[in-house]
């Protein structure tokens, strides 16, 4: 690693504990991916040979996944940049590869594992019933269960609540715990992830509405001569990704159907460029008739959210050059890459992979329209 980066590798079931010299003296590459939408996963790359004590290390942690039962071996991978330690990845183990050398040259051991929702997915909970409780209630309930893992739960409160009256209908816990609030962020246009911080060992479980405003991060700057901090940049603009959806409220009277189109109005989600994506498709959803009104309004705000994104960038950059770690779900300003697609980005994934030396990053960036709504964005 270079002189201002310093990779700190801790591993142990449910509190991670820093692991021994020899471990991170066979540490060959980190590769870390967090995207909005998917599960953020990683994969440690160490080399060994046929004597080598990390045969027996690997295969004993190997061994703490065999049970639903035993807690998996939690990673915890930390970077300290220019004397500011942060979060990389905060995750479980799920899968070790192991290829063996041969003519010589060493063998390698390739861990894998996703972020600590996938702790969430590992019990079946079906039928535990949830009576009078709104779903931000019965979401923190559910994560109060993984507070061993740090975890804090973050439940932002239905913009459409619907609680069911006891004597009428009692909400059932369906599968897993991390398939059950999947499902729940669905049916009223959420989302749910578990992302580390603040602090090194804490997580931040996510119940609510994607977010698309704040501080943005440091810009990325593309042809600006000295001041170019990216190595790659490449855009592209869909215009017939556009969709408008189209609800059905039944009246409970005449039981006729009423048609209600849902734009996506959500102030979290500000237009980012002044030519707003246009609505090229009518995305009729007629199974929404069966729901009440609240639940019928949330499932077409929640296919709202998801057509809006007509711009995406893809890029790569040298972190030691960009001057710090660029985070996925957060905005970050673009420069030089012209009128139509300078100005603010939402950051929709960053895979993150070290190497003795170097620390480079790979980017997906997403908009929802063409031409800066920022005279400037920060440098």
């Amino acid at each position: 690693m270079s002189s201002a980066i310093h990779l700190s590798l801790l591993m142990g079931p449910v509190v991670p504990v820093p692991v021994p010299q020899l471990v991170v003296d066979a540490l060959d590459s980190v590769e870390a991916t967090t995207a909005a939408g998917v599960s953020s996963g990683f994969k440690l790359s160490f080399r060994f040979n046929s004597e080598s004590e990390l045969n027996t290390i690997f295969l004993i942690a190997a061994g703490q996944n065999t049970s639903p039962a035993t807690p998996p071996l939690r990673v915890l991978l930390i970077v300290t940049l220019n004397g500011t330690p942060q979060t990389l990845f905060d995750g479980v183990m799920t899968r070790v590869e192991v290829q063996a050398g041969g003519h010589g040259s060493p063998g390698t051991v390739a861990v894998t594992g996703e972020d600590l929702s996938k702790a969430m997915d590992m019990l079946d909970f079906s039928g535990l019933p949830y009576p009078a409780m709104p779903i931000e209630a019965r979401v923190a309930l559910i994560c109060a269960k993984y507070a061993a893992y740090g975890i804090v739960p973050l439940p932002v409160p239905v913009l459409f609540p619907d609680v069911p009256i006891p004597i009428e209908r009692i909400p059932a816990h369906q599968g897993t715990d991390l398939a059950y609030l999947q499902q729940l962020a669905e049916e009223v246009g959420y989302v749910f992830y578990v992302e580390p911080g603040p602090a090194p060992g804490t997580n931040v479980a996510y119940f609510g509405p994607e977010i698309k405003v704040g501080v943005p991060q440091p810009a990325l700057n593309i042809d600006m001569d000295a001041h170019t901090n990216v190595e790659s940049l490449n855009f592209s603009f869909d215009p017939t990704k556009g969709v408008l959806p189209v609800v059905f409220i039944q009246n409970q009277m005449s039981r006729v159907p009423i048609p209600i189109p849902i734009p996506n109005l959500n102030p979290l989600q500000p237009p980012l460029g002044v030519l707003a994506t246009p609505l090229a498709n009518v995305r009729v959803m007629k199974d929404t008739a069966k729901m009440n009104p609240m639940q019928a309004i949330s499932r077409g705000l929640s296919e709202a959210k998801k057509s809006q994104d007509a711009v995406t960038a893809d890029g790569a950059l040298d972190v030691l050059r960009y001057g710090r770690i660029l985070k996925a779900r957060k905005l970050v300003g673009v420069r030089g890459a012209g009128v139509a697609y300078d100005g603010l980005y939402y950051v929709e994934s960053v895979t993150s992979t070290l190497k003795r030396g170097e620390f480079k990053q790979s980017f997906q960036l997403t908009r929802n329209g063409l031409i800066s709504i920022t005279p400037t964005v920060p440098p």
